[in-house]
C-alpha cells in the first residue's frame, strides 16, 4: 500500500471491553494538543466516543449516527440504507458532511459519528456502506489525522471501511484469548493489504505485560507498548466522565502520550507537525 503522507488514517480495534475507545480518544486528544488537525470517527454500533472526547453534552446527546440517517442516505445515493440489489450511487456527495454533522471537542478534535453497518452480512455493499466508504476516503484531504474507533471484533474488516488505513492499532488485554483475537484481526488486515499493524497490551497489572507483547509479535502484530491498569479509568466509567479531565487522569494520558509518540516515529509524522507550528 502506498501511503500519501499528507495525512494518516489510524483504525483502533480489538475485542469488546479491551479499552479501545478510551485509547482512541486519548490518541485523538494527544495529537490534537500537539497541533495536528484531528478528526475522530466513531464507527462502533454503540457509539460513546463523544464522552471520552469531552464533547459538549447537549451536542453529543443530539447525535444520530450517519448510517442511520435514512433521508440523507436516500438523498445522496438514490436508495434507502439497506437497498441491496437496487441501483444506487457508489460515489455519493459527502464533502459537506463533516461541517454539517461534525462536532467540536476538547484539544481541537472534531468528532463524526458514523455508526456501524449491521445488515447484509460481513461483505455487505449497500447504500449506507457506500456512503460510509466514500466519507472515509474523502476525509483524506481534510485533516492530518483520522482516528477511527472501530466496532469490536473483525466484522468491519470484511466491509472494507478500513481498507485504506495507513495503520491498524489492535488493543489486547493481558490474556491469551485476547492476544490471539488480535492475531486474527492482524491476519485479516494483511489480506486487505494493511501492513502497518501495531499492538498495545492494555490493563496490565503487576508488570506482567511483556510476555503478551512478545506473543503479539509472533502473531504478526508489531508491539507498540504496554498500558498499565489505572483506577482512574474505572472511576471515569462509573461516573460517566472522560478520564482525561478527572483528577488522577494524568497517568493514563501520559501513557497514551507515549503510544502517540511511538506512532509518530513509526509513521513519520514529525515533519508535518513542526512545519505547521512554525507557520
Amino acid at each position: 500500500m502506498v501511503w500519501d503522507k499528507r495525512m494518516a488514517k489510524i483504525a483502533v480495534t480489538g475485542k469488546g471491553g479491551v479499552g479501545k475507545t478510551t485509547i482512541a480518544a486519548g490518541l485523538a486528544r494527544t495529537f490534537g494538543s500537539r497541533g495536528y488537525r484531528v478528526i475522530a470517527l466513531d464507527m462502533d454500533p454503540s457509539p460513546n466516543l463523544a464522552s471520552s472526547l469531552s464533547c459538549k453534552p447537549a451536542e453529543a446527546a443530539a447525535i444520530t449516527p450517519l448510517v442511520e440517517m435514512e433521508d440523507l442516505i436516500l438523498e445522496r445515493t438514490g436508495a434507502p440504507p439497506e437497498g441491496g440489489g437496487m441501483v444506487f450511487k457508489i460515489n455519493p456527495k459527502v464533502d459537506d458532511i463533516p461541517g454539517r454533522f461534525g462536532i467540536s471537542c476538547r484539544d481541537g478534535v472534531r468528532l463524526l459519528v458514523l455508526g456501524s453497518i449491521r445488515t447484509g452480512g460481513g461483505g455487505c455493499f449497500c447504500p449506507a456502506n457506500a456512503l460510509a466508504r466514500r466519507l472515509v476516503d474523502h476525509l483524506s484531504g481534510t485533516t492530518d489525522l483520522l482516528i477511527m474507533d472501530m466496532e469490536a471484533g473483525v466484522e468491519h474488516l470484511g466491509r472494507g471501511t478500513t481498507r485504506t488505513v495507513e495503520a491498524l492499532l489492535v488493543i489486547a488485554e493481558p490474556t491469551v484469548k485476547s492476544v490471539d483475537a488480535a492475531g486474527q484481526i492482524a491476519r485479516l488486515a494483511h489480506d486487505l493489504g494493511i501492513t502497518r499493524i501495531f499492538g498495545v497490551v492494555n490493563k496490565v497489572t503487576d508488570g506482567k505485560g511483556e510476555p503478551f507483547l512478545s506473543r503479539l509479535a509472533t502473531l504478526g502484530v508489531s508491539p507498540l507498548g504496554i498500558i498499565s491498569f489505572d483506577p482512574a479509568v474505572q472511576q471515569a466509567d462509573e461516573e460517566g466522565a472522560p478520564v482525561y479531565d478527572l483528577p488522577g487522569g494524568e497517568g493514563i494520558r501520559a501513557r497514551i502520550g507515549e503510544i502517540a509518540t511511538a506512532l509518530e516515529e513509526r509513521l513519520g509524522l514529525f515533519g508535518k507537525k513542526e512545519v505547521r507550528r512554525g507557520s
